[in-house]
Order: C-alpha cells, then structure tokens, then sequence
C-alpha cells in the first residue's frame, strides 16, 4: 500500500510506483473522479494518446456533421 503526506501547502507527491503505474511524467495533468463516495487518481490522456481513438468506429460515426 502506498501513503503519502499532504504537507503545510496542502500538496502531496505521489508515490514512485503509483506514477510508474499510471504512467505520469512531470508535467502531466491528473483529475480525481469521485466514484462511491471515493476518490480514484486518474491520468488525463494527452492529445497525442487519443490519436486513433475513432478507428474502426461505424461510417455514421466519422461522417457525421453537427456543425451549423
């Protein structure tokens, strides 16, 4: 189990091996869902992650134009 102190500044550093886990680097974004009363440690995926994200998804899906 990892711990970690939250300190005068009310900041805290998250543990080496729940970054090596998730996959965080200085400077990446992080966002804490609440799920059941819970909060989870998330990474926000860059822009460059999400490439490809719609590959394979149905033509209606791609082609389709919401804008005005």
């Amino acid at each position: 189990m990892c711990k970690a102190r939250v300190s005068a500044k009310n900041q805290i550093v998250i543990p080496k091996e729940v970054r090596e886990e998730l996959g965080i680097g200085p400077g990446e974004e992080v966002h804490f869902p609440r799920v059941n009363g819970h909060f989870r440690i998330e990474k926000v995926p860059s822009l460059m992650e999400l490439r490809g994200i719609w590959k394979g998804a149905p033509s209606f899906v791609r082609e389709h134009d919401d804008r005005w």
